[in-house]
């Protein structure tokens, strides 16, 4: 077991203020960042891609404006970790797969543009569950991630890459995708922050699909101030991806401070009972009383659909991933195994391209849209989904936000749950039902639990209510156990 955190993380916003301000250059932060890497990468495997050279580059046009009295930016110098889902031009872009390996995609991704247009280094492509297909970030075709607090643990999944390298210090902030809880849930595991926003708040363009209806982009940082700074950067509307909202997005990191006073908070019975550890469920409930303490009225909450949400994602998440992964054929791009027909081909692509989970998920997706089980599987999948979009809507008629844990434990060791699927699958069943209502919620540290592992709570919120979802946020955040 080691622990590879640093006791004092530089933040997004710190570096950000003291590159503008000229007190720090871009290159020093950078270099203070690519020395973590170079002294403890080999034992974490954050990463599939280091971006050093073009790091340096991109951290020295930020000196350069500052020193020419320009404003490089909101993210001024702030070194970035992208998970190697999201395209980058001439950079490759595996998704932690064979199939995709050396892929090098033609354009950007909004929020990787974005990033760069606010002053962000981006620093590397971070390690993930294959297709963004995991828990534990063991699924990786190129080796697990292992959790910066104790390298014997799995850091979460699929965003492992990203959060890992967050909370070793490796960057002041990871880009990860959730489709179930993939932010959010390494995010408790690790220690750090991590927030889904509202489906549609944050362009998809160039993010590689897995389930195109639950898919969405967020920040993990250290911090709730980052996070909403990191947010305002990336999130809004664009016209490239018929999904984006077309609105702006309201002032978050400005109303942060302004607490949970009038707040109504629901604690979510279902989310507290069976299969939730009794020390992770004990930080919820302190959580519960911080936010009590600091003026929101605190009451317990039922959104009884929720305990389908696991089944209803297990049968959508993967049909939508078996339409999606139907491009990786060996024709168009990516790995080709050549044989003497087309059809042996795009099997023998697919068989060698392909790990386990990914191939799992393609054939129970294809099996419940197949004729004959449509109606009984995916389309029962979708009824559910408009039940707990129901029951989210009920209980939100009398609360503001909703309380829960992220995820059920603390990290477990590696290997652990590498054979039991169901099991793994278990770890999301706090996040997948905010996915299903394309809903917004945010993880955020809250002490730690018997083994002395970071514990994550989870609030809720309806759609586009970011603002005070991250008013609360910060409020946890102050009141932590220290």
């Amino acid at each position: 077991m080691a622990d590879l955190t640093p006791t004092t993380p530089d933040t997004a916003v710190a570096i950000a203020e003291a590159v503008r301000a000229g007190e720090r250059s871009a290159r020093e932060v950078l270099d203070a960042h690519l020395a973590a890497i170079e002294a403890h990468e080999g034992e974490i495997h954050a990463f599939n891609l280091v971006l050093a050279d073009q790091a340096r580059a991109a951290a020295d046009e930020v000196d350069r404006r500052v020193a020419a009295g320009e404003d490089p930016g909101p993210l001024a110098g702030v070194p970035v970790a992208l998970k190697d889902n999201l395209c980058t031009r001439g950079v490759a872009t595996t998704c932690s797969s064979k199939i995709l390996e050396g892929w090098e995609p033609p354009y950007d991704a909004t929020v990787v543009t974005r990033l760069a247009d606010a002053g962000a280094v981006i620093v590397g492509k971070a390690n993930l569950d294959e297709f963004a297909m995991g828990s534990s970030t063991e699924n990786s075709a190129f080796g697990p991630t292992r959790n910066p607090r104790d390298t014997d643990k799995v850091p979460g999944g699929s965003s492992g890459g990203s959060t890992a390298a967050v909370a070793a210090g490796f960057a002041a902030v990871g880009l990860g995708s959730d489709t179930g809880g993939s932010i959010r849930q390494p995010a408790a595991l690790c220690g750090v922050v991590g927030m889904k926003p509202t489906y549609g708040r944050v362009s998809r363009y160039g993010l590689v699909a897995f389930a195109s209806s639950l898919d969405q982009i967020g920040p993990l940082t250290h911090t709730v101030a980052d996070t909403a700074r990191v947010l305002e950067v990336i999130g809004g509307h664009d016209p490239a991806d018929t999904t984006s909202i077309p609105e702006p997005l309201p002032a978050l990191e400005s109303v942060l401070g302004e607490g949970v006073q009038g707040l109504r908070v629901g604690l979510v019975s279902e989310l507290m009972g069976e299969g939730i550890a009794p020390d992770v469920a004990a930080r919820v409930r302190q959580a519960a009383e911080a936010l009590a303490a600091a003026g929101a009225t605190v009451d317990e909450a039922s959104v009884p659909a929720v305990t389908y949400g696991l089944s209803a994602y297990y049968l959508i998440a993967p049909a939508e991933a078996s339409s999606n992964l139907s491009r990786y054929d060996g024709v168009r791009y990516g790995l080709r195994v050549d044989a003497p027909t087309t059809p042996e081909m795009n099997l023998a692509s697919r068989t060698a391209g392909f790990g386990a989970e990914v191939k799992r998920r393609i054939m129970l997706g294809t099996y419940a849209l197949s004729a004959g089980y449509y109606d009984a599987y995916y389309g029962k999948a979708q009824k559910v989904r408009t039940l707990i979009i129901r029951d989210f809507a009920a209980a939100y008629e009398q609360f503001d936000l909703l309380l829960s844990p992220t995820s059920p434990t603390t990290a477990f060791p590696l290997g652990a749950k590498v054979s039991d699927p169901l099991t793994m699958y278990l770890n999301d069943i706090c996040t997948i039902p905010s996915n299903l209502a394309g809903q917004p919620a945010i993880s955020v540290p809250f002490g730690t639990g018997d083994d002395g592992l970071p514990v994550g709570v989870q609030l809720l919120a309806p759609a586009l209510a970011e603002a005070p979802l991250l008013r609360a946020a910060a409020v946890l955040e102050e009141g932590a156990p220290r």
